[in-house]
């Protein structure tokens, strides 16, 4: 059972179709037993940083969510994934899980706009369990702010006029600035590879 988080600040009905899609249980819940219970997590998140943080700590659920991360896998996706880091400088400072070491601030691609929106191909860097060995695949971003991280927590960058950390891992805790969800066979395939973890 794939448990997803439900903090009042994510894009939880995308992700269930696809996971629905791929024939996996699941339940989008803000259940602290039920996360308890749960063999996977996922964080989804849309917004901004701040207003994601404060709504999930009023839920109870950070330490619940710290702790289960030790356990067994977590999903991050696009803000979510963001959440995983130590803090964020958008709109002020705010502190994130830290289960992934590093900060979330503004992108500054050379000569690109911003917010990053569209098709960028996945440049591997480290090897990851839910990512395959082929060149080519091609996810889907939008996003203003970007990870930054030791490349050793980067399974996967993207090239939007600088290195966009796509794809970051830090033990059981996953990130995707990307949406799986919305990237095609390469996205499912991705959600179901967590989803054999």
């Amino acid at each position: 059972m794939i448990v997803i988080i439900d903090y009042g600040a994510g894009n939880l009905f995308s992700v269930q179709n696809a996971l629905n899609y791929l024939g996996v249980e699941n339940e989008i819940s803000s259940d602290p037993a039920k996360l308890i219970a749960a063999d996977r997590l996922i964080l989804p998140g849309v917004g901004a940083f701040p207003d994601a943080m404060k709504k999930l700590k009023e839920t109870g659920l950070v330490d619940i969510i710290k702790e289960q991360a030790r356990q067994k896998p977590l999903m991050g996706i696009c803000l979510g994934m963001q959440m995983l880091l130590e803090k964020s400088y958008e709109f002020g400072e705010t502190e994130g899980l830290g289960l992934i070491p590093g900060t979330v601030e503004l992108m500054k691609p050379e000569g690109l706009p911003i917010p990053h929106i569209g098709w960028n191909e996945l440049e591997k860097n480290t090897p990851c369990p839910l990512l395959s060995d082929k060149k080519g695949e091609y996810v889907y971003f939008v996003h203003s702010y970007a990870a930054v991280t030791d490349s050793k927590y980067v399974a996967a960058y993207c090239d939007y006029g600088m290195k966009v950390p796509a794809l970051v891992q830090n033990g059981n805790a996953y990130g995707c600035q990307f949406h799986p969800e919305k990237s095609g066979e390469i996205g499912l395939e991705i959600l179901r590879r967590f989803t054999a973890l």
